[in-house]
């Protein structure tokens, strides 16, 4: 199973969703993402804080019943 994190869970307006295997992996999306998509060099350690916090396992995905 993967962990997400969502732009959103961390209260900024904005549909971005880092997925990766590790903790390390989610993180280093997120820090491209705040550089290209938000113009930030640096993320506050606030916003930092709140990210590795939002962290969590992804719900695993249920195949539409067919019956």
């Amino acid at each position: 199973m993967s962990k997400i994190v969502r732009c959103r869970e961390v209260g900024v307006d904005c549909d971005f969703e880092a997925r990766g295997e590790t903790e390390q992996e989610v993180l280093q999306k997120c820090a491209e993402h705040a550089k290209s998509a938000h113009g930030m060099d640096q993320i506050p350690t606030e916003l930092a804080a709140q990210g590795r916090a939002a962290i969590h396992e992804e719900a695993p995905q249920t195949a539409a019943s067919t019956t």
